[in-house]
């Protein structure tokens, strides 16, 4: 998540000091209630009026109500995929939950037991051009309980690394179940009654004998396994068994199919009943670095209890970044549906391994471009502009903004320090002092740039807060990621004020709370904004959502991962380096897989898009919290763009086609977060000396709040001259990356010691790296030079004077004859109307947006060429249905030159629809309500139509691709004489 109100504007021993220094500061506070923790200190209660965590209709208490004395003491984890059991969020009554995702199943607590869901057939909503998303959404197939169970609430009664516990009492009975991610088995013990399953409707049972039931809903096959000496009984809706009196079952969901030959299936229950109860009882990942082959191993373990009989092992499904990883093992044919995409399972294992290509990270790219000449001279410009004065001036004072402060800065000073300006890099890193010393000091009475302890729900919270990282644990490892960075950068240079004695102490504080590496920490849970068995972060702390839960910007999460290596190399922190890599790799991996789909595997046919904005527990959404704008939703999973970053380019071919989708939803090249895209850009085959011509090309553009001028100059530039990330070649340092262009390789490594390094590549190359220095070898050719506009310092007597095409351009229709143009469907503006009318639907307002677009349905043509002639008119046949109090707004804007930049923009007052199922027009009639710049000669140029509604709780739809003869044609007419 990021949150509801997203905030755009547009080592053992070290572990062990820091441990029992923390646990020797709860008997060293000072009467201000403040712990010292090495130099500085942390405040160990909360501000006065700062809100606490929030957990159902307002109780802030304790966790632990809905915790039974079972449970594993310490503090509980709160951002898991089944965190809404402790929250208890969005609940009536306080009782249960929100669904439970797990994978392949899916659950929902109730009174009477344990809901389970198997959901096959997405739901898609959108088109692939516009905001839309799938979900394999909870829906109840039968209910496992106890005859006359009624609970007032469940419970959580144990938990393990990806596994949880829920427990149920009342009228004298007892349910306790075990679900988790990769688990096709449902683990239940009960007391007081039978063991019942109930249906909504009967199901189909396939066999029911001895102590075995299968049985299909909705297509989809279970087995229960009772106790040796146990039958079921079926009877209409109810499945149930007195289990001889000895209390245990589990049901189990095979991989089968309407099409599997009964036979096949009866061969998967007999594979399957083999584990049926061996219950499992713990999971636990551990994870390890081998740094000559640069390769991450993960082990997954499970622990089982033989509940009769003897013997180990279960039945295991693998996510798609794990089964693509397997160090060994076979998985059956058979898959699972998720929405992660097929999961294969292993039968038979305690445990399973992946291997995982580490592919290095950089403090931040070798200035292989810009360290002479005319691309010196700019760069130097730029970063005087910036570096000159306060670096965090203007930032927020939330724990956020000022991380984005502190992460610009860091940028800023590797540069400076990369081109030997020693006192702009020096005048950085004392800002970054300055205001982490102070974050990192609390005394009497301080309400701003303070860490606060909340022992209760075991997390450290700043203050100020912001997007809900006080009442919902929400996005701890974003906020706090960019603090470690740039720590990490000052601990290069600073290794003092990074020492254990004085504030290394809080920076690890920081790690511990959003990540914490040691499973024994008595201050905070194992990893808890990273769901381990799924491989990447979770941003919501309290999950409480239908979809269950979620996270948007993967990229600060890997923010989080690479300022965890940074900083465990800076320190000797080899611990806190490994949980770094571990993260890095395993969720780069995901990344690819669930938020790229850069194999075209994963994502229901139907959904269209080459990337989501978030990932939710049952699918995913081109979508962010914040914004509409294509831009933003798939560039909140770009930025920050770090020496860290370079993950996104190990497939320059999906770059180009995440920017062409981009570009293509968009009606043309950004006009938001250009820095971040070009930077992006220039990862992609054959990309960045375009990405670095559309940056020379618009000196004027506004920088993201992240980013300055000479950082995106000095990636750009750079990028383009080393070519695309070469995933395989590693070396024998985490600080390392290799690029190729041209078929020449170039081998970059960085050495943070004291004495010079000699890197070993795995092709046989080596590189010398001075201590303290990044080196580089390998032969560069490039073409171009210069730099950006402003300065207009060595810009080239001929640079390119517009963008070159993306490798999937906007639409163009040269010649064009006729000034009027016909919406079409797939964002499209055409000279030509449409085969047969269709409708494009915009979703509802939910909220004033009067003005500004939001979910907007765009629509776009390039290539325009004339001079200007007349005034922009429309006629849009839009309609509401039978809702009322709706209100659809358009904007026209105007790129006369095709370069990115709309010279000229104009929204129109929106216009109020009847609740009459039948078209209206909507046209220029309802008045203009703003317009910005001036229209100009069409030379090349793109005309782009966004609609969508300003007001209302209802979706809307305007008429798209009609014919002459149908009527009722949506068109756009533009103010220009065309050719």
């Amino acid at each position: 998540m990021k949150t509801l109100s997203r905030r755009w504007r547009a080592s053992a021993a070290v572990l062990a000091v820091a441990l029992v220094t923390t646990v020797l500061s709860f008997t060293m506070l000072d009467p201000a209630g403040a712990a010292p923790l090495g130099a500085g200190s942390y405040a160990t209660s909360r501000p006065a009026g700062a809100a606490a965590p929030v957990a159902c209709a307002g109780i802030s208490a304790n966790p632990r109500l809905y915790v039974t004395a079972n449970a594993p003491s310490g503090p509980v984890p709160t951002n898991d995929w089944w965190s809404s059991l402790l929250y208890k969020r969005d609940n009536v009554g306080c009782q249960f939950s929100a669904p439970l995702h797990a994978h392949p199943m899916s659950f929902q607590p109730a009174a009477d037991g344990l809901g389970v869901s198997y959901t096959t057939t997405a739901t898609v909503s959108g088109t692939p051009t516009t905001v839309g998303e799938y979900h394999y959404p909870y829906s109840r197939e039968f209910t496992l309980g106890v005859d006359g169970l009624a609970s007032p609430d469940v419970k959580v009664d144990g938990w393990s690394d990806w596994t949880v516990s829920p427990y149920w009492s009342g009228a004298g009975r007892t349910l306790r179940t075990t679900i988790g991610h990769g688990l096709p088995f449902v683990y239940a013990q009960v007391t007081g009654g039978d063991a019942v399953l109930s249906f909504p409707s009967a199901p189909a049972v396939w066999v029911n004998s001895g102590n075995r039931v299968g049985f299909t809903m909705r297509g989809h096959d279970y087995v229960a396994f009772a106790p040796t000496g146990a039958t079921w009984t079926v009877s209409g809706t109810t499945i149930r068994s007195t289990l001889a009196g000895r209390g245990y079952l589990s049901v189990a969901l095979l991989p089968s199919t309407t099409s599997t030959p009964a036979a096949e299936r009866t061969a998967l229950a007999d594979s399957y009943a083999t584990y049926a109860h061996r219950h499992v009882t713990g999971t636990a990942v551990s994870w390890s670095f081998n740094q000559a082959t640069s390769t991450v191993n993960a082990t997954y373990s499970v622990t089982t209890t033989a509940r009769e009989g003897s013997g180990s092992g279960t039945v295991l499904a693998l996510y798609p970044h794990q089964w693509k990883s397997l160090a060994g093992g076979t998985p059956i044919a058979p898959t699972y549906v998720s929405a992660r995409g097929p999961m294969k399972a292993l039968v038979g294992v305690s445990s399973f391994t992946t291997a995982m290509r580490f592919n290095g990270v950089l403090p931040e790219v070798p200035a292989v471009a810009t360290s002479t000449g005319a691309d010196l001279t700019t760069l130097g410009g730029l970063l005087d502009q910036v570096a000159n004065g306060d670096p965090m001036a203007g930032v927020g004072n939330d724990t956020y903004w000022t991380g984005k402060g502190l992460g610009r800065a860091a940028r800023l000073a590797e540069i400076a320090d990369q081109l030997g300006r020693t006192a702009q890099r020096d005048r950085m890193l004392a800002a970054i002092r300055t205001r982490l010393t102070d974050w990192f000091t609390a005394s009497t009475g301080k309400t701003q740039r303070v860490f606060a302890y909340d022992a209760a729900w075991g997390t450290l919270v700043g203050f100020p807060a912001s997007y809900g990282s006080d009442t919902e644990l929400n996005d701890h490892h974003f906020h706090y990621g960019y603090f470690i960075a740039a720590a990490a950068t000052l601990a290069r240079f600073d290794p003092q004020w990074a020492a254990q004695s004085q504030y290394g102490a809080m920076v690890n504080l920081l790690i511990r709370d959003a990540n914490s590496w040691n499973r024994a920490d008595p201050m905070f849970p194992f990893l808890r904004d990273f769901d381990i068995y799924a491989g990447h972060d979770w941003a919501s702390g309290h999950a409480a959502f239908g979809a269950g839960n979620n996270q948007e910007s993967s990229s600060e999460g890997m923010n989080f991962a690479n300022a965890l290596i940074q900083w465990g190399i800076a320190t000797g922190n080899t611990a806190v380096r490994d949980a770094g890599l571990f993260i890095y790799t395993t969720q780069a991996q995901a990344i690819q897989e669930y938020w790229f789909d850069s194999s075209d595997t994963n994502y229901p046919a139907a959904f269209g898009h080459s990337a989501v904005g978030m990932v939710w527990g049952d699918g995913g959404a081109y979508a962010t919290w914040f914004s509409g704008e294509p831009e933003m939703i798939q560039g909140i999973n770009l930025l920050p763009i770090t020496g860290g970053s370079l993950y996104l380019g190990y497939r320059p071919s999906y770059v180009n086609t995440n920017w062409d989708e981009m570009v293509r939803n968009n009606g043309g090249q950004p006009t938001a977060w250009q820095d971040v895209w070009w930077s992006f850009r220039a990862l992609g085959s054959g990309s960045g000396d375009a990405a670095l011509a559309a940056l020379r090309a618009n000196p004027g553009y506004a920088p993201e709040d992240g980013e300055t001028r000479a950082h995106t100059f000095h990636w750009v530039r750079n990028v383009a001259a080393l070519g695309t990330v070469d995933p395989t070649i590693t070396a024998d340092t985490p600080l390392y990356a290799v690029f190729t262009k041209n078929g020449a390789r170039t081998y970059v490594a960085t050495n943070v010691t004291a004495s010079p390094l000699t890197v070993r590549f795995s092709d046989g190359r080596t590189l010398t790296v001075p201590a303290g220095r990044t080196a580089t070898t390998g032969a560069f050719t490039w073409s171009g030079g210069g730099g950006v506009a402003n300065p207009p310092t060595g810009e080239p007597s001929n640079p390119p004077t517009s963008n070159p095409p993306t490798s999937n351009p906007p639409t163009s229709n040269p010649p064009v004859v006729s000034n009027k143009l016909f919406v079409r469907s797939g964002g499209a503006l055409s000279t030509s109307a449409g085969g047969a009318a269709a409708t494009v639907t915009l979703p509802a307002a939910n909220g004033n947006w009067d003005g500004t677009p939001h979910n907007p349905a765009t629509f776009a043509l390039c290539g325009l060429r004339g001079p200007v002639s007349g005034a922009t008119a429309f006629s849009l046949q839009v309609d509401a249905a039978g809702a009322v109090g709706q209100g659809i707004q358009a904007r026209v804007s105007y790129d006369a030159s095709g370069s990115g930049t709309f010279g000229r923009t104009e929204t129109y007052n929106y216009f109020a629809t009847d609740p009459v199922v039948g078209t209206e027009v909507y046209t220029q009639a309802a008045g203009l309500r703003a317009s910005t710049g001036t229209l100009a000669t069409m030379t090349g140029g793109c005309v782009r139509l966004e609609l969508w509604n300003a007001i209302g709780n209802a979706p809307t739809t305007v008429r798209v691709d009609a014919t002459a003869s149908e009527g009722r044609q949506s068109t756009v007419t533009v103010p220009f004489t065309l050719s």
